[in-house]
């Protein structure tokens, strides 16, 4: 067999075992499958923090470039999400999201036998390519494959192992590190990967039936100078936070990488609207509903993270000892997960998705004034960190499920490319802002001052919510 023979082969998606695709809950699996991939991408986000001071100490480097460890995954996620989501329409959503599995396994391994930092970090840029092909794919993966009545139920479990992955992350990496070594904070990922492998194998229905090589001849080619443009105006919005945030680089720097950062976006816009295969589908961004609910989805996640990385600082600040900020904190990403599956049961059932939205983006706003308006304190901090997190776990859920609906099915992927991208901006911009702003005005006063700019951008939230018109499938 030759090298295309094997690719081809490869690429063409293999159907379930007659015993569970013939199961009527066998949507159910897929869902557990693609909760697999949510659960180890946020797993990652929330355990990578607690080792950069036992990666400075190992490897004798300071906190500005250690954070690269974090740095390089999320760009290289940023700029490849939608691409990917692009290949997925062609290859195939099932393939894209078992080798998902797989690269990132395989980079997590070499991760953790890393000898120096920049292997280490060169590692995460390639966890992150495994971790796009997950992402990009996992809204589609549910929404797709679910029966429209459950796919906000769907939705909400997705976004629970999320919040569990999160909130399992800051004390399992604490207990690896302490334990055992920094190196295990990756190598845990790998079993996790090889069971992903295995269920997305036997558990995810096909996407695609035929070839995808003998069925796309003629889509037209990938979208290159958009993906380059997408990945440079992103990366240099990201450095010039960054270095706003204490970088050692030069001031002027910041203005430089703030006008590329707008000249390249500008670049994208006009890319896009003229390119044939477009990797961000101008079409669909202008479909009503779907641009103002790709923006709430920013800000869902914008309002997730900024908490949890200002929270430690804001708490050990005010005589809190980092064990018990640690447990406060998780009260966020577990009231998310608890509301993104049961929270919105206690709603009335004729509520609409509109409705749920709002509510959610109104009560996260409220917790973040209460976060910043109340002594920063055990007890009061974690009661404005639940009323938060319980507004985002009926906001995004709801939010996702408004956007999935207004996209047609053949571009589903790369819609659930674009929501995710949109996502991890929102995760990009929540880690970033709180930096910058403990760094410009102090922890205390700049953190309070982030957390009321964050309630407006709640109430924001609420304002952008539209309704959508389904489209026929």
């Amino acid at each position: 067999m030759n090298a295309t023979a094997l690719a081809a082969r490869l690429l063409t998606e293999r159907p379930r075992p007659r015993g569970i695709a013939g199961w009527r809950h066998a949507h159910w699996l897929a869902v557990g499958t693609v909760c697999l991939g949510a659960f180890l991408g946020q797993l990652t986000a929330s355990v990578t923090t607690l080792v950069f001071p036992a990666l400075g100490r190992h490897f004798d480097a300071g906190f500005a470039a250690v954070e690269w460890v974090a740095l390089a995954y999320l760009l290289v996620l940023v700029a490849l999400l939608a691409p990917v989501g692009w290949l997925s329409d062609l290859v195939g959503r099932k393939t894209m999201y078992i080798g998902g599995f797989a690269v990132f396994g395989l980079a997590s391994l070499g991760a953790g036998f890393a000898g120096s930092l920049w292997v280490l970090v060169a590692f995460r840029a390639v966890q992150a390519v495994g971790g796009a092909m997950m992402q990009a794919n996992s809204v589609a993966l549910v929404a797709r494959g679910v029966p429209e009545h459950a796919m906000r139920r769907a939705l909400g479990i997705q976004a629970a192992a999320q919040g569990l992955g999160l909130a399992l992350g800051p004390s399992l990496g604490g207990l690896l590190v302490e334990h055992a070594s920094w190196r295990w904070v990756f190598w845990i990922n790998v079993p996790v990967g090889v069971l992903g492998i295995l269920a997305g194998w036997f558990l995810l229905p096909r996407t695609r039936t035929e070839r995808p090589a003998a069925a796309q001849r003629d889509d037209g080619r990938f979208d290159l100078p958009g993906m380059l443009l997408l990945t440079g105006s992103t990366t240099a919005l990201l450095l010039a936070l960054s270095t706003a945030s204490g970088l050692p680089l030069p001031g002027w720097v910041v203005v430089v990488l703030l006008l590329a950062s707008v000249v390249l976006a500008l670049g994208l816009v006009r890319q896009e609207r003229r390119a044939l295969r477009p990797i961000l589908a101008p079409g669909l961004v202008n479909t009503p509903g779907v641009r103002s609910g790709l923006v709430v989805s920013l800000i869902g996640y914008l309002l997730l993270f900024c908490p949890l990385v200002l929270g430690p600082v804001l708490l050990t600040g005010a005589g809190v000892s980092m064990a018990r900020a640690g447990l406060v904190i998780t009260l966020l990403p577990a009231a998310f997960a608890l509301a993104a599956t049961v929270g919105g049961a206690l709603l009335p059932q004729g509520w609409s998705d509109v409705t749920r939205c709002r509510l959610g983006a109104s009560v996260a706003g409220a917790g973040l004034l209460l976060f910043a308006l109340l002594p920063v304190s055990g007890a009061a901090t974690a009661a404005a960190l639940l009323v938060a997190g319980y507004g985002l776990g009926l906001l995004l859920p709801a939010n996702n499920a408004l956007v999935m609906r207004a996209i047609p099915a053949d571009c589903s992927a790369v819609g659930g490319g674009m929501v995710n991208t949109a996502r991890s901006l929102g995760t990009a911009l929540g880690t970033a802002l709180p930096v910058l702003g403990v760094h410009l005005a102090g922890a205390a006063s700049g953190g309070r001052t982030v957390l009321l700019v964050l309630a407006a951008v709640a109430a924001a939230a609420v304002v952008l919510t539209r309704p959508v018109h389904r489209v026929r499938r």
